[in-house]
This record gives C-alpha cells, structure tokens and sequence, in this order.
C-alpha cells in the first residue's frame, strides 16, 4: 500500500461500518485459524488487533498457514503483522508470548492448539471478567470445526462452556497427514469474521456453531447444550 493511501470500505457500510469495529480485538493464537482469522478482521476493518503467539514459522506450516516461502524461521506474530500491514495499512500488534493470565478487555479469540492452553486462558483471564465482551473459541480437526461464543460473565455460559474443556489426553488424533487443510482454515476465519460483526452490531450470536467440510453441514445452537 502507497504512503497516504487508506482502503475504502463502501461495499460492506450496510454489514458493518468499520467505525463500529473500533474495539480491542485479541486474537491469541497465529497459526491454522488464527492467521486467516487475522486477515479476515483486518480486511473488515478492525483497528485494534492484538495478536498473541510465541511459535516460529516451520516448513510444515506454510500449506495451511497464511505465511509465504520466505517466512520460515520467523517469528509469526512479525510475519503476520507484516502481511496484514501489506494487505490492510490497519495497524496491528502482535507480542511473541503464550497468553496465561494476561488482562483481556473486549473480544478475545482463542485459536490455539491445545486444551492446556484454552484451559489456562479460560481461567486466568477470561472467566467472569467484566472487560471481556464475547470469548470466541474456535477449534479445528481436519475438516470438522467448533466455535464456541461465551460471555464469560453469564453463569449459565460458563457452566456449559466448561463442560467442553475435557483433557488433551481425550482429544480426537488424526494421522500427521490427515490434520489441516488450507480450505478449512479460510471457512472458519469466515464465521469468527461473522460473529465479530455481529457483536459490533448487536446481533444475536449462537452459542455454538459446528462445521462439517466433509459432509457440507453446518449446524448452531443457542439453546442448553454446547
């Protein structure tokens, strides 16, 4: 992007106006969710995007990751904070640290790969934090996806939420070359997109939503059951 150039926005004004999206996004987590999810928010126009990993960027990385052939050995929060100032000018941060009980304000989005880790920032900062407008967990096996869309403060959300925090040890293993897929990565940043904008523009948001690549299903719940 030229010096002094800005994107225009007009085709989405009557979805949602960037001005709405002026809000503290975190997004913890820049790998196969998080890095297209990034981009996404970015080309919506999101102004305050934290983005949060301590992980370089491998060769193993690159086909379902939004990283180039010259990243490798780079941090990704660099890497990605270059590509989304390249794609967007939005200003971006990113800090290499894995998230564990860091003040969260406004959304907060977990892309991260392990349930140790959502677990620990589930309970050092989010759980019935004030500041914290929507939690967005999303999870991805292959071509199957969950996102999860908490308000911490609710108890009800809470006490479903937690139920779904079961151990790695009881988590689904697929084969190393059966485990992601570009596509997959692109079609779940496209619902965290959605349900960003319709928090900016208070809509209702489910509580649960699950994609199905294979078998081309999605289904939403906002009822008593994650």
């Amino acid at each position: 992007m030229r010096p002094g150039r800005s994107m225009e926005f007009l085709r989405q004004l009557d979805l949602v106006n960037p001005e709405t999206l002026d809000l503290p996004i975190h997004l913890i987590g820049c790998g196969g969710i998080g890095s297209f999810a990034a981009l996404a928010l970015s080309k919506m126009g999101a102004q305050q995007l934290h983005l949060y990993d301590p992980d370089g960027i491998e060769e193993h990385n690159l086909p379902n990751q939004l990283f180039r052939l010259r990243d490798v050995g780079r941090l990704k929060v660099e890497a990605l904070r270059e590509i989304l100032q390249e794609f967007t000018g939005a200003p971006v941060q990113g800090v290499p640290i894995e998230v564990e009980a860091q003040r969260m304000t406004g959304i907060v989005i977990a892309a991260v790969d392990t349930m140790r880790a959502r677990k620990a920032i589930w309970q050092r900062s989010i759980r019935y934090r004030a500041g914290v407008l929507r939690y967005l967990d999303a999870r991805m096996g292959a071509e199957v996806a969950r996102i999860y869309a908490v308000n911490p403060t609710d108890p009800d959300d809470v006490r479903l939420y937690e139920k779904t925090l079961y151990g790695d040890e009881e988590a689904e293993v697929f084969p190393c070359t059966a485990a992601a897929i570009s596509y997959s990565g692109f079609a779940i940043a496209s619902l965290i997109g959605n349900l960003v904008k319709r928090l900016a523009t208070g809509e209702d948001l489910p509580r649960e939503i699950l994609l199905d690549l294979k078998t081309l299903t999605l289904l939403t719940s906002s009822g008593d059951r994650c």
